[in-house]
């Protein structure tokens, strides 16, 4: 999807009303609709009704609501701070907006959104916290599924908790340092032993827990985390990544990693590219050590973001060493590798009951030296190979390993930029691999996955890695 595509028509923003004036016009259920929604704050809600039908007169009785029984006239919105026109009757709508417009007042004409200068959301009131939604008029009901999904997601409590907050808000200004150490309080006044209290309806302990907690505060050591970025899709890094991403002061991020990711981040946590991509070499590893040393004994929350899981060739080892020497605290967020998301792009089984019951992690620089590495007697007997490689040692890898016995007629399966939208798929056999090396138009991060198992994916998507006219159309051009 573009950017573009993603931009909104409407900026979604609060109203301050307490004390103020909104009119609401009509008589039937859509005025009634607006007025059960201004309930939820503390608005002055007038209610222009000329005829009310019984269940709206008698719920504006009920709810001491002002009613003006009277048919429109253009002074009444003034004074509004917001304006709705609920009458039903398409004409009579435009007329009440066009007054307020002219007045200088937002207006929203019901179930005419080319004729609306706001939207009204569907909300989830926590007061003081709300959850609005809004589709920008375009489906109401859409909006209001939305709002029983994250109703049933917020604690009952999460008001009672937000309204304890702001009592402590001035102490916590107080006395906790601005920065890192502000934001760690909060985050756990609203998630450790202060919100279990508040959910049990015990506001004492509750209050006990967060005066235990501020009292703790002077100072908030660094940490840092190293977290799997997945292979590419924004959809497939973790729950953990994503809630440790809006923790972070500092986002130090791959080159291979995405942008949309990273941006993924809390959005004013600093981000620093370290590089690391063949040709573009902006730190040495070292250098990457010592920056996160660095930021974690300067106390910040530290994301060490690398493509697919730093575990697997993410040199993840290098970094915990260093900071387990430097005494920094670290915990290490999984994340998909790229083997994984290109077997599901192929819909390839790695290990097949019969077939192929061991798999093995490699890169093809690891076939390119003149002693085979020891897991190579496992590909003889079967075993599934995932070969992270850039595409430049496709033929060396493909001799290397028929050296080592594996059939030249073993199927092959290559992707390029796996689980990305914008990814390619290709198969063909160990014989056909060399051909990989001119594919020039495959910039992309490659994944070539070897083994009798490959046979069982699914090909329909993908293309010959041999391109059968190639050297018919090279004749034909000479």
């Amino acid at each position: 999807m573009s950017p573009k595509t993603e931009q909104l028509s409407v900026f979604p923003a609060f109203f301050r009303v307490e004390g103020q004036k909104t009119a609401v016009f009509g008589n039937g259920d859509e005025a009634f609709a607006k007025v059960r929604l201004l309930l939820n704050t503390r608005a002055r809600i007038i209610a222009y009704a000329e005829r009310p039908e019984a269940d709206y007169h008698a719920f504006l009785i009920a709810n001491r609501i002002e009613t003006v029984r009277a048919g429109f006239s253009a002074e009444q919105v003034e004074g509004a701070a917001l304006v709705f026109a609920a009458t039903g009757n398409e004409a009579d709508d435009r007329e009440i907006v066009d007054s307020a417009r002219a007045a200088s007042i937002p207006a929203n004409a019901v179930d005419q959104p080319d004729y609306c200068d706001f939207f009204t959301p569907a909300l989830v009131n926590r007061a003081p916290v709300a959850v609005a939604i809004g589709t920008e008029g375009a489906g109401p009901v859409l909006a209001q599924m939305i709002r029983a999904q994250i109703d049933q997601l917020l604690s009952p409590s999460l008001g009672r908790l937000a309204g304890l907050a702001t009592s402590y808000r001035k102490a916590v200004e107080q006395l906790v340092p601005r920065g890192v150490s502000r934001r760690v309080f909060w985050r756990r006044f609203f998630s450790g032993a202060v919100a279990d209290a508040v959910a049990n309806g015990n506001l004492p302990q509750a209050r006990q827990a967060a005066d235990r907690l501020l009292s703790a505060m002077d100072k908030v050591a660094g940490h840092v985390w190293l977290v799997g970025a997945g292979p590419g899709a924004e959809d497939l890094l973790t729950l953990r990544a994503q809630r440790v991403m809006m923790e972070a002061d500092v986002i130090v991020f791959d080159a291979l990693v995405p942008q949309a990711i990273v941006d993924m981040g809390r959005r004013d946590a600093e981000r620093l590219s370290v590089g690391k991509r063949k040709g573009c070499h902006s730190k040495s590893q070292e250098e990457i050590n010592e920056l996160l040393v660095e930021l974690g004994r300067q106390g910040k929350r530290v994301v060490r973001l690398k493509s697919g899981d730093p575990l697997v060739y993410g040199r993840a080892g290098e970094e915990m060493a260093a900071l387990r020497a430097a005494g920094v605290t670290y915990e290490v967020v999984p994340g998909i590798t790229s083997a994984f998301a290109a077997a599901a792009d192929f819909e390839l089984p790695l290990t097949l009951r019969g077939v192929a019951s061991s798999l093995v992690f490699t890169t093809g620089h690891d076939l390119t030296g003149d002693v085979l590495p020891d897991w190579a007697s496992l590909a003889v007997s079967g075993a599934t190979i995932a070969v992270y490689m850039g595409r430049t040692v496709a033929a060396s890898v493909a001799e290397r390993l028929m050296q080592a016995g594996i059939p030249a007629e073993t199927t092959v399966a290559v992707i390029e930029n796996a689980s990305r939208a914008d990814r390619r798929l290709l198969h063909g056999t160990l014989a056909d691999l060399p051909d990989l090396q001119h594919r020039d138009e495959l910039s992309g991060p490659v994944m070539v996955i070897i083994g009798d198992a490959v046979a069982g994916a699914n090909f329909e998507l993908s293309e010959p890695l041999v391109r059968a006219n190639a050297r018919l159309e090279e004749l034909a051009r000479s």
